[in-house]
């Protein structure tokens, strides 16, 4: 067991030089996708394990949960952008300007710039529609906090935001009538006044697949996977969506225009999709995440924005980066990641060139119990995007470099 994250540093290294001698490689055009890096588990590699596979797979942005100093430091001069967070129980202490001067004095000032912290995200999903305690601190730390920045010299270099819930939203369907809650009316356009003066983006959460396992016999499989299908035409602005995250994030711009904001630019923080879960939550699978995450990397490859904004590349952070054994809650929390702990793949992603000649939506019938190897020439699918292309190698040569295989394991 010892020696498995040196065998995954290998198999990366190979992959990366198959790749790279072939001219291929998607990763690599796709500058506004980020990875989430969790750490709630207790067998995660290191650091600097994981900056390693970050390159190996050409990911230039990624986002933590917390501003742990070993990341920050294992990070410098990588060229990473990096996103970190302020704790939820945080925000009431960093309401205060001089306890913000002092958290970013400690936290932040120390490894910038030589670690390219890119946003301070303030709190997480601070609204969740089970309660508003923490609405009332949200925007009084964040102003402190960019005070703080500000007073530092660092606010034209790192932006302050905070990732909602899509919760914040009681309509999203069609997207032309977003709206957000009324719990949440008096925070937002204080929130959305601070955005739109420092030029923060606005960052949402946002999960098909938690629509999906609650109607899974009202909304089209290939819909939320972003598979080709027919789609839906939003009625008040004649607007084709053909997947449900491009509509979840149109309906957030339309809640701000509501406000009078129309110009905040929407990202993405977290989206993805649980290769296993229990027996209740339709639709977690390996096949199914496979599909739905690598059609949102080959979307990003294409920069493609959402029909309300087309010529605006969507900026989109997948969920996540490792399985974490210790979060808490159904089988789902803790098999959203791409990889293993030991650094081997959960299950492929497409780590080759794009085709555009495959069908996507053939996928979304096939068993998701089905045994897989790292498949360079695989026929699979994922979110809002096409197949994936060959390499110049033929596959059983890859195989037999690789000397490697990975089982995608049966859904419970």
């Amino acid at each position: 067991m010892a020696n498995l994250p040196t065998k995954a540093s290998f198999l990366h290294f190979l992959l990366g030089f198959f790749l790279t001698l072939s001219g291929f490689g998607f990763i690599q055009e796709a500058q506004s996708l980020g990875i989430n890096y969790g750490q709630v588990g207790n067998n995660l590699p290191q650091p600097q394990k994981v900056l390693e596979l970050l390159r190996s797979l050409k990911l230039n942005k990624a986002r933590i949960y917390d501003t742990n100093p070993q990341i920050l430091t294992a990070f410098a001069n990588s060229n990473v952008d990096l996103i970190v967070t302020v704790e939820n129980d945080m925000l009431a202490t960093l309401s205060d300007p001089s306890q913000a001067l002092q958290w970013v004095q400690t936290r932040i000032k120390p490894f910038f710039p030589t670690t390219k912290i890119t946003e301070i995200a303030v709190g997480n999903e601070v609204y969740t529609g089970e309660g508003t305690a923490l609405l009332t601190q949200l925007v009084p730390a964040m102003v402190s906090i960019h005070a703080a920045l500000a007073r530092l010299g660092l606010d034209r270099s790192i932006k302050v935001s905070t990732p909602n819930n899509l919760a914040v939203l009681e309509e999203s369907y069609p997207p032309s009538a977003g709206r957000f809650r009324p719990e949440v009316a008096a925070i937002m356009p204080q929130f959305l006044r601070f955005l739109a003066a420092s030029r923060a983006p606005f960052w949402i959460n946002a999960y098909p697949y938690f629509a999906y396992e609650d109607s899974p016999d009202k909304i089209r499989i290939d819909y939320v996977l972003l598979n080709p299908n027919p789609g839906m035409v939003d009625p008040n602005t004649g607007l084709h969506y053909d997947n449900m995250l491009y509509a979840q994030v149109d309906a957030v711009i339309f809640a701000m225009a509501r406000l009078g904001f129309g110009g905040i630019e929407v990202r993405v923080s977290e989206t993805g999709w649980p290769s296993r879960g229990d027996v209740n939550e339709v639709g977690a699978t390996f096949h199914n995440a496979a599909v739905y995450n690598r059609n949102i990397l080959r979307r990003q490859q294409r920069n493609e924005g959402t029909p309300l904004r087309p010529n605006a590349g969507l900026e989109i952070y997948v969920f996540a980066l490792f399985n974490e054994d210790m979060k808490p809650g159904p089988t789902s929390e803790r098999n959203y990641g791409l990889f293993q702990p030991d650094g081997t793949m959960a299950y492929n992603v497409g780590l080759s060139q794009l085709s555009t000649t495959a069908s996507a939506s053939a996928s979304a019938t096939t068993s998701s119990s089905t045994s897989a190897s790292i498949f360079l020439t695989s026929a699979a699918t994922a979110t809002k995007v096409n197949q994936i292309g060959y390499l110049s190698f033929p596959y059983s040569i890859v195989l037999y470099f690789l000397g490697y295989q990975v089982l995608m394991r049966r859904h419970c």
